[in-house]
């Protein structure tokens, strides 16, 4: 057994696709002491982290801030658009898709499953989750449903479980094309301040998103951006709500508050985090995670493994998915890497589990974060007996010298 006060000399390397490392100066936001959630000064703090969510989600319509995990915005965004028995048109990408059709069930809807069929003959893995949402069988599926059934279309934007990035503007696109009126629903929860994300321009009735991703937060927040669509949905909608309904706490957002008891201290951490994000600029932020994406798979091409996703142009900006040889147990290999060198990487989820590990480059990281990480990994698949190509650390450090950060910032600004 490890013992809860085991902490061993030095930084723990979380690299995870999250919950992410959260900086020092979120930390010492959320140590500040707790205040009147009715008071005048929350007022303040609640106006100015809402207004700022709506920079993040790039919208100007009504964000809601729950204090719960995402899961608990996947809910808020069925339950406060559907009614019971309601066809829904969901994307198969990964295991988060699978977990929100999971709860779909659940609520008493009838989500139907699109997937890419078949298995990947190079790494024996089910197609569907090596690639994005194609958003040409959703336009198919839509033109087929003639008597409209189907009430909305939902996605995973960044397929945690698998370090794909869909496209959610050529989803809107199928949508139009299809003439189908259909919501689009869309879980951003790793995807939101990593991966550039615009909810009004690609017309996006609700997306979903978390705290501890590329916010930098600990897990105990989550969201909904709503479109006008959306919130005419949620007047006709029968499933049962309370906690989770929209119409009181965009009513008594706007003066800042909460129908009920908010998480004080993570508003504290969320406002500071905003700030880091919004002084450097979101094209500034979705560059330097594009830059450690690229860099870090860099690293994987060079040991000579798969990389998960295999659609280069949807690969994400916040993990790469790292298949190991057949035969080689990526968990126990994860194990070994972690007691070794104290570094966490992301373990396979339901359908390849044992099968790859996931490296997350997102949130407070840097180079040397990234080079340290990719070291750990490189050394643990050499004491594991994991034959590589050539060196992955050589790899990354030749990519970040050859794609310098100021240079790509320069020209995101």
């Amino acid at each position: 057994m490890i013992a809860l006060d085991n902490h061993p000399s030095g930084r723990h390397f979380l690299q995870i696709p999250g919950p992410s490392p959260v900086p020092d100066r979120i930390l010492r936001a959320m140590s500040l002491p707790t205040i009147d959630h009715r008071g005048p000064e929350f007022g303040a703090l609640g106006l100015k982290v809402l207004a700022g969510m709506r920079q993040v989600f790039q919208t100007q319509h009504p964000v809601v801030i729950y204090p719960a995990s995402g899961t608990g915005a996947w809910e808020a965004a069925l339950a406060n658009t559907m009614s019971p028995g309601d066809a829904l048109l969901m994307f198969e990408t990964g295991h988060f898709a699978t977990l929100w059709q999971k709860m779909a069930l659940r609520l008493g809807l009838q989500p139907e499953f699109l997937s890419v069929p078949g298995i990947d003959a190079a790494t024996g893995l089910p197609n569907g989750w090596r690639r994005g949402v194609q958003a040409e069988l959703i336009e198919q599926r839509l033109r087929a449903d003639k008597d409209r059934r189907l009430k909305a279309v939902c996605v995973v934007h960044n397929e945690t479980s698998t370090g794909a990035t869909s496209d959610i503007a050529a989803v809107r696109r199928a949508i139009d094309a299809a003439g189908h009126p259909a919501l689009l629903m869309v879980d951003t929860i790793s995807g939101l301040a990593c991966a550039d994300y615009r909810h009004d321009e690609w017309g996006v009735d609700v997306a979903i998103s978390g705290s501890q991703k590329g916010l930098m937060l600990p897990p105990g927040i989550s969201f909904n951006a709503l479109s006008p669509k959306a919130l005419a949905a949620a007047k006709a909608s029968r499933l049962p709500k309370s906690f989770w309904a929209w119409d009181e706490i965009v009513e008594i957002n706007q003066s800042g508050y909460w129908p009920y008891t908010p998480n004080t201290n993570l508003l504290y951490g969320l406002s500071e985090a905003l700030d880091m994000l919004l002084e450097q600029g979101l094209p500034a932020v979705f560059a330097r995670h594009q830059r450690w994406g690229d860099g870090v798979r860099a690293a994987v091409r060079a040991w000579g493994l798969p990389i998960q996703c295999a659609e280069a142009a949807v690969y994400s900006p916040v993990l790469t998915g790292v298949v190991t040889p057949a035969g080689v147990d990526a968990d126990a290999l994860r194990q070994l890497i972690h007691r070794r060198f104290d570094l966490s990487l992301g373990t396979g989820l339901g359908k390849v589990k044992g099968r790859m590990f996931r490296i997350g480059h997102l949130g407070d990281c840097n180079d040397l974060t990234l080079v340290a990480t990719v070291a750990g990994v490189e050394m643990g698949l050499k004491l594991h007996g994991v034959p590589l190509a050539g060196s992955g650390v050589q790899a990354l450090m030749d990519y970040f010298a050859g794609h310098p950060q100021e240079a790509v910032l320069k020209a995101a600004a």
